[in-house]
């Protein structure tokens, strides 16, 4: 393929949450008619087709088709995350890599509102004695009143905030650098005793935050033995930022009232593994988030991006630019 063949964007053919790859081409279609976009469906044709790409599209690139890109300037990640790609050899050869932040935010901050009120009504248990043609009264919460932590403010944490606000509950803000602030009542650091606090006095707490060296493990014995006994933890951020052996602990000593785990630590979780038998533990599987409108919520960031490197070439700024 010649460089006056080279699409202007080019999509690798691994798809996500099942949804068939050829919609993310078809959104980008459609949101640059005046552009090329390929897509490349098998391994032959994306080592072919790579080579003369300026600006790639997909889920992750491999150091074996990264050797290939002889022309690549741009690489946009159709995830959230970046840790699995390649980044000091991106770095190396000055390539431009953005992320999808900002695409998860409705759909998981609607799982992560849905887990609440599952566990505020209790409908895990009105479903169990339904199951068993039980006609008998159960106990239930209120939300309003309650005090909701959040754990990382970015997309999906603000979405949750927003998705918040009708409750009336009190919420905490937990990010690395507070003076920033955010859209909670309070806003604390995980420095200090203010995180430890905050356990203290929630009822439900949301992981929301990437895995880094300060959030692995954040969720540990001494956490759950800190944390209100009627909270409720839900985690669709990692599944290492809470240590299992210890939320296992936790459930079978009461130590907590339940647990929402869209992620979990081993991933998948294995067949024999106890949290599969809590009653009061909703596993999703890594499900959060999962939307029918992904591709078009990463096309949108993808087609500005072109559009700002068309009008601005190298010196363009980028929408969710990660690197450099």
């Amino acid at each position: 393929m010649s460089d006056a063949d080279a699409p202007d964007v080019l999509v690798l053919r691994r798809g996500t949450h099942g949804i068939p790859i050829e919609q993310y081409a078809a959104a980008i279609r459609d949101r640059l008619p005046d552009h090329t976009v390929a897509l490349a469906r098998t391994p032959a044709a994306e080592r072919e087709a790579i080579r003369d790409a300026t600006f790639v599209t997909g889920m992750t690139l491999e150091e074996e088709l990264l050797e290939r890109a002889d022309e690549l300037s741009a690489f946009a990640c159709a995830y959230a995350g970046t840790g699995h790609l390649p980044l000091d050899e991106l770095a190396d050869r000055d390539v431009t890599v953005t992320n999808a932040s900002g695409v998860h935010g409705p759909n998981i901050g609607e799982h992560v509102l849905g887990s609440i009120l599952c566990f505020t009504r209790r409908f895990h248990v009105g479903a169990r004695r339904q199951r068993r043609r039980e006609w008998r009264h159960y106990k239930a919460h209120e939300l309003q009143g309650s005090t909701v932590t959040v754990v990382g403010l970015g997309a999906i944490g603000q979405a949750v905030c927003e998705r918040l606000e009708p409750f009336g509950v009190e919420t905490i803000g937990v990010r690395y650098t507070p003076a920033k602030g955010g859209p909670t009542d309070e806003v604390i650091g995980f420095e200090g005793g203010a995180f430890d606090d905050a356990l203290a006095r929630t009822d439900y707490l949301v992981l929301a935050c990437p895995l880094t060296e300060t959030t692995h493990g954040l969720l540990d014995r001494e956490a759950f033995v800190t944390i209100d006994p009627d909270a409720v933890v839900v985690n669709v951020a990692r599944g290492p930022v809470i240590e299992t052996d210890a939320v296992v602990e936790a459930l079978r000593s009461n130590w907590i009232r339940g647990a929402a785990l869209d992620v979990t630590d081993p991933e998948p979780l294995p067949e024999e593994h106890p949290l599969w038998t809590f009653e009061n533990v909703q596993l999703t599987p890594h499900n959060a988030g999962h939307t029918p409108q992904y591709y078009d919520r990463l096309a949108d960031i993808v087609a500005e991006n072109v559009r700002r490197i068309d009008a601005d070439g190298a010196d363009a700024d980028l929408e969710n630019q990660v690197l450099p």
